[in-house]
């Protein structure tokens, strides 16, 4: 008898699950709040650990026709005079050390490609969720629609893909889990996109560029074919608390918050016409992510700082590793299967939030001894090689 899954959120995590899953032989569906599917959001990292799983879905060719293959990574700036520090060849090294490319890409065309390879029944609109039971028949959830009409759907298995502000993670983590508040890390994140027509020439290249201040990182990287250049700028809070990708901010903010930097960032500020900015938040790693017939998965289950760029990538081995662990039992295993999913997941998972954490304060250093210490380290690391844990095919 198949299994039937029920993915509660559209966004990336949720439709590679459908993906995976249904690769896998599982009946699975994905059932999204709004009533129109866009993904929002701008740049991305496909990282290799990202990069082979949707190789094996077979879309490494569909990837490649909107993502920028990065030649180079982790070039570091100095923010006054836009002096390198220091910068990491990518291309052939890092497909002899990890068997495929970094890529930099659009979030909202990735969504599109996953979009794309789904059945078009396989995705629901208009289905808010606001209620689960479980029971010795399987798992019900209860769905709403913008106009009141509600939907009962009853599966083997429900996932919770419904990001930071889950939903459904109440009735799964564990009660001292549930008492984590939100970590509020005191900064706040700029996005903004720059037609490549008005970026300067040295944003235009397939290099994922860090500048760093007092304070203050900025980072670019161009997308969607070389149209665009994505911008995330990291600056202190200030009394700014929405956490939310929706949240508009002002481009005269963000210019006031990198005055005195080199020109060409401030060329890049001055080319945006709008710009997203919200708080950074992330929650202690969770100890249970599944409970009976529900598991968290994607940032429902390990929302992390962006510092490393691993969310997406996260994401998507957690999609993996589901369908791995659900492939060819009987819906009578699935709360076993769930379990063994998480064994497999949540230590890795958690690994990463934790890394992503304080590296913040070594791109903050004001100007100084640590300052001028850290820049010289930059010149003896070796950022591809020492990645290998997460880079490589995960344990």
């Amino acid at each position: 008898m198949t299994v039937r899954v029920a993915i509660v959120g559209g966004g990336l995590g949720g439709l590679a699950a459908a993906l995976f899953l249904r690769r896998a032989g599982i009946e699975a569906a994905v059932y999204e709040q709004s009533a129109e599917q866009r993904e929002v959001g701008a740049g991305i990292v496909v990282s290799p650990n990202m990069v082979r799983p949707l190789a094996r879905l077979g879309l490494g060719e569909a990837l490649g026709a909107f993502a920028v293959r990065l030649e180079a990574a982790w070039e570091f700036r100095r923010w006054q005079d836009g002096r390198v520090l220091s910068v990491q060849p990518m291309g052939e090294a890092c497909r002899a050390l990890y068997g495929a490319d970094c890529y930099v890409a659009h979030r909202a065309d990735l969504h599109a490609m996953f979009r794309q390879a789904l059945p078009p029944d396989a995705l629901r609109l208009d289905h808010r969720c606001v209620g689960v039971t479980q029971g010795a028949a399987g798992v019900t959830l209860v769905f709403e629609s913008r106009t009141g009409r509600r939907t009962e759907v009853l599966s083997d298995a429900a996932i919770a893909a419904d990001g930071i502000h889950s939903t459904l993670r109440p009735s799964i983590a564990s009660a001292a889990d549930a008492r984590h508040e939100p970590r509020f890390s005191g900064l706040c994140a700029f996005r903004c996109l720059v037609p490549a027509d008005a970026a300067p020439e040295m944003a235009l290249r397939p290099v994922q560029t860090l500048w760093l201040g007092p304070g203050h990182h900025f980072v670019h990287y161009p997308i969607s074919a070389g149209r665009f250049v994505n911008v995330v700028a990291m600056a202190p809070a200030g009394d700014w608390r929405t956490e939310s990708w929706n949240a508009e901010g002002r481009v005269e903010d963000l210019a006031r918050e990198f005055e005195g930097w080199d020109p060409r960032v401030a060329q890049l500020i001055a080319s945006a016409t709008d710009t997203k900015r919200w708080a950074l938040y992330d929650r202690e790693p969770l100890s249970q992510w599944a409970n009976g017939r529900l598991a968290l998965l994607g940032d429902a289950a390990h929302a992390m700082l962006p510092f490393f760029g691993q969310g997406a990538a996260q994401a998507i081995e957690d999609a993996e590793a589901l369908a791995a662990c659900l492939a060819g039992i009987a819906p009578r295993d699935v709360a076993g299967a769930l379990k063994r999913y998480e064994a497999v997941r949540q230590p890795r998972a958690s690994r990463v939030q934790l890394m992503s954490r304080g590296r913040e304060v070594q791109n903050h250093l004001p100007d100084g001894p640590e300052q001028e210490a850290r820049d010289a380290g930059f010149a003896t690391g070796e950022p591809l090689r020492q990645s290998a844990w997460l880079y490589g095919d995960a344990a």
